[in-house]
C-alpha cells in the first residue's frame, strides 16, 4: 500500500540542514540502553541522509520529564548512535536557543547531530507554535521518521510540519506499508490477535477490525468480559463491566468469527504462590482468577495463526512476566513463526513478548509504536503523519 505522502526518498537534500524527529524513547536502567531496537530502526533514514550530503539534526523524547532532569538525558542514545553509525554524533545541551543555532550552523555536509530532549520544555507537549518555529530555526527541511509518537500532536512532531516542508522518514513508510497493507489489502485468511486487560480498551479496534477480519482471536484479560456476556461463571477473573453488553452484542453478531478461551490457567492470586490450575473457561470457579490461555486455547490459536495469509497481534495472551502464564502467549508466538504469510506484532507488550519468545526476527515486521500502532488499527487518522506534505 503506497503511502500517500511526500517521503524523505523525494526530497532534495544535498547540502541541506535536516531536522529528523525520531523515536528515542528507549528503555533505561541507569545509563544503560536496555534495548536498542528504536535506534536501530532510524539508521536506515539517517544513513540515507548522511550519504547524500546533508546536515543532520536529531531530536526526540526519552520518558516523561518534568523540566529538565538529567536521569532523562539522550547522552546514552547519542553514544549508542554513533557506535551505530561508526561516526561522533554530538549532544547538543538543549534542542532551542543560541547554542544549539550555533551547533547546528557548524555542521558540516554528512555530520550528526542529536538535540537534547524536548519534552525538557513544557511547550513540546503543549504543541506551541512558538517552540515549534524555534525548533525549525535553521533548518531547511522536517523528517518525521517517529511512528511511536505520530499519534501525538506536539511541537516536534506534528507543529514542525507547519514551519517546514515535511516528509516521512523510511520507518514511518515501512510501518504504513505493513499496518496499511494488514488492514487494506490482506492476503486470506486474515486473522487479529487481542489481548491486553479492558474490552474497553479495544473496542474501536474491534469494530474498525471485525468488518475486515476472517477470524478474531480475544486473549488476555479482556476475554474473561467476553465469558462473563456469554454467562459463565469467571470467578475472580478481570471484568470489565461497562463493556459486558458490548461483548454479548458483538458475540451476537460475529459469532463466526470470533475466537474465545475454551479453558483457562486459574490462580488464587494475582501470583505464581498458590496452587495453579488449567480449568474450562465456562465453569472457573469462584476463589480462582484466570491469568493465561489454557493449553486447548493455546493450541487452537497457534494453528489458526500458523495457517493464516495475514496476522495482525496486539496484547498479551496472559501474565506472560510470570513463567507459569507465560505459555498462551509463547504458543501464539510460536504460530506467528511457523506462518508463511505477513505477521504484524503491533508494538508495547506484544513487541516485548516477541523478544522474549524470541521470534521477533522471523515475523515480517515488529511495530516500534505501541499507542500509534493501536491508533491506526483503530482507523484514526495520526497527526504527525496527516501534518507531512501530500504525495
Amino acid at each position: 500500500m503506497a503511502l500517500a505522502k511526500k517521503t524523505v526518498r523525494d526530497a532534495e537534500v544535498s547540502g541541506k540542514t535536516v531536522l529528523v524527529r525520531c523515536d528515542f524513547n528507549v528503555p533505561l536502567e541507569g545509563a544503560r540502553i536496555t534495548d536498542d531496537r528504536r535506534i536501530t530502526e532510524a539508521l536506515p533514514t539517517i544513513r540515507l541522509l548522511v550519504e547524500k550530503g546533508a546536515k543532520v539534526v536529531l531530536c526526540s523524547h526519552l520518558g516523561r520529564p518534568k523540566g529538565v532532569t538529567p536521569e532523562f538525558s539522550l547522552k546514552p542514545v547519542a553514544d549508542r548512535l554513533g557506535e551505530l553509525l561508526g561516526r561522533p554524533v554530538s549532544l547538543a545541551g538543549d534542542c532551542v536557543g543560541p547554542e544549539v543555532e550555533a551547533a547546528v550552523a557548524a555542521l558540516d555536509a554528512g555530520g550528526v547531530l542529536l538535540l537534547e530532549n524536548v519534552r525538557f520544555h513544557p511547550e513540546e507537549e503543549k504543541n506551541a507554535p512558538s517552540f515549534a518555529a524555534e525548533l525549525a530555526k535553521g533548518k531547511d527541511l522536517f523528517v518525521n521518521d517517529a511512528f511511536g509518537t505520530a499519534h501525538r500532536a506536539h511541537a516536534s512532531t506534528e507543529g514542525v510540519a507547519r514551519v517546514l516542508p515535511g516528509y516521512a522518514g523510511l520507518l514511518i513508510e515501512k510501518e504504513l506499508q505493513y499496518l496499511g497493507e494488514a488492514l487494506h489489502d490482506p492476503a486470506r485468511p486474515f486473522v487479529a490477535v487481542l489481548g491486553g486487560a479492558k474490552v474497553a480498551d479495544k473496542i474501536k479496534v474491534i469494530d474498525n477490525l471485525l468488518p475486515k477480519v476472517d477470524k478474531l482471536l480475544i486473549g488476555g484479560g479482556m476475554a474473561f468480559t467476553f465469558l462473563s456476556a456469554q454467562g459463565f461463571e469467571i470467578g475472580m477473573s478481570l471484568l470489565d463491566s461497562d463493556s459486558v453488553d458490548y461483548a454479548k452484542g458483538v458475540l451476537k453478531q460475529h459469532a463466526g468469527k470470533l475466537m474465545v478461551p475454551v479453558d483457562a490457567v486459574v490462580a488464587p492470586s494475582f501470583s505464581e504462590e498458590g496452587p495453579i490450575a488449567v480449568v474450562d473457561a465456562n465453569k472457573i470457579p469462584p476463589d480462582q482468577m484466570g491469568l493465561d490461555i489454557g493449553p486447548r486455547t493455546a493450541l487452537s490459536f497457534r494453528e489458526t495463526v500458523a495457517a493464516a495469509g495475514t496476522v495482525v497481534w496486539n496484547g498479551p495472551m496472559g501474565v506472560f512476566e510470570m513463567p507459569a502464564f507465560a505459555e498462551g502467549t509463547k504458543a501464539l508466538c510460536q504460530g506467528l513463526a511457523e506462518c508463511r504469510g505477513t505477521t504484524v506484532v503491533g508494538g508495547g507488550d506484544s513487541a516485548s513478548a516477541a523478544e522474549i519468545f524470541g521470534v521477533a526476527d522471523k515475523v515480517t515486521h515488529v511495530s516500534t509504536g505501541g499507542g500509534a500502532s493501536l491508533e491506526y488499527l483503530e482507523g484514526k487518522e495520526l497527526p504527525g503523519i496527516a501534518a507531512l506534505q501530500d504525495a
